[in-house]
């Protein structure tokens, strides 16, 4: 429940008193001066305020009546409304009939600020509950039904089909700024920034986006995004959590293996990143024993850039050759080579899918 503060009562009473050449006190549900012209005051009762607050309405007390209550000088004591709810008293010290005309003004003046700032609190309450929400919604625990009839309630829209994004920045404007960025221009975005430079976007899928020109923009507007991971589409919140997970591995097998490239697609590298999730298991090593081989006895420098051109353009050697800029049996002569020195033969399937496989593992110079 919202109530009055010290910092929002000086508020009041700094702002009234730049104009009016009277003392203003602002107190709270109890009678506590919280904000006073006269500082001496803060933190003192104030009969008069009770007086309003047990009567629900305004109080004016000449100089007789105020030497009949402790703690008051002459002035009018006026009840501070926030959606029907008494929860404060605007005083100003003087003789009554000279307040008489400012005092509805400076009343109405504050319970305005009153009720801005309660819509401050209340967006910044909404904003670190969505925040939270969606924290929950994409852990463990995000199957809930309560949690999802909450996200349904705050308007998240937890049903509509959303693809996850995950942003690694490399300096600029923090994470939080991006996301603002975002969700004012894609409507019904979900934001997390799981660290200061990085970011889980997720959008709904029903509008196409071109993450090269996204990538442009986010440049001019300050942020340096070192690599942006995207997902699959998920039509659940099960599966969406699933698609954080492949965006994180894609996003660090990037980093590891693929470092000059800042935009990776899970479309595109979905094996290579399963891969890579497990690349501690024993049995992954025997898919980079023949590439370390080769790259071993390669005095050129060549086979191995030879190797990635002819997966790049599955098998087929004329596009190969061309890519390279050299002839067909000169292409065959290097193959061979790699054959010969890593063991493993690039012109039969068997040998092609493996030694792929294992290149989607081994680091880009």
């Amino acid at each position: 429940m919202f109530e009055l503060d010290h910092d929002l009562a000086q508020d009041i009473v700094d702002r009234a008193m730049a104009i009016l050449p009277y003392n203003v006190n602002v107190m709270d549900s109890q009678g506590l001066i919280l904000g006073s012209g006269e500082p001496e005051r803060i933190n003192t009762r104030h009969e008069g305020a009770q007086l309003v607050l047990a009567n629900g309405r305004i109080v004016e007390l000449d100089t007789e009546a105020a030497r009949c209550l402790k703690g008051v000088q002459p002035g009018i004591n006026l009840p501070l409304f926030l959606d029907g709810r008494l929860i404060g008293v605007l005083g100003l010290t003087g003789e009554p009939q000279q307040l008489r005309t400012y005092a509805e003004l400076v009343r109405m003046t504050a319970e305005m600020l009153l009720a801005q700032r309660h819509l401050q609190v209340e967006q910044q309450w909404r904003r670190q509950r969505c925040d939270d929400l969606l924290a929950l919604l994409l852990g463990a625990s995000g199957d809930s039904p309560r949690l999802v009839d909450e996200a349904q309630q705050l308007g998240l829209k937890p049903q509509l089909p959303r693809i996850p994004y995950l942003f690694e920045l490399d300096a600029g404007p923090e994470a939080q700024a991006l996301a603002c960025w975002l969700m004012s221009r894609y409507p019904d975005s979900w934001c997390v920034s799981p660290a200061r430079q990085s970011l889980l976007w997720c959008r709904p899928a029903g509008v196409a986006l071109d993450e090269t020109r996204l990538l442009e923009r986010l440049q001019r507007h300050g942020w340096q995004v070192q690599r942006l991971a995207i997902g699959s589409v998920a039509q659940s919140l099960e599966q969406l959590r699933r698609g954080y997970r492949r965006v994180r591995d894609l996003l660090a097998y990037g980093r590891d293996v693929l470092p000059g490239e800042r935009l990776l697609s899970l479309t595109r590298y979905r094996l290579p990143a399963m891969l890579w999730r497990h690349r501690s298991d024993d049995a992954l090593d025997e898919l980079l024993e023949p590439l370390h081989r080769l790259r071993a006895k390669d005095s050129s420098g060549q086979l191995l850039p030879t190797l990635r051109a002819w997966c790049a353009h599955d098998g087929q050697s004329q596009a190969c050759a061309d890519a390279l800029g050299i002839h067909r049996n000169s292409l065959r002569y290097r193959l061979e080579r790699v054959a010969e020195l890593a063991e493993v033969d690039p012109l039969r399937m068997e040998g092609m899918l493996s030694l792929y496989l294992g290149l989607q593992l081994l680091p880009v110079d």
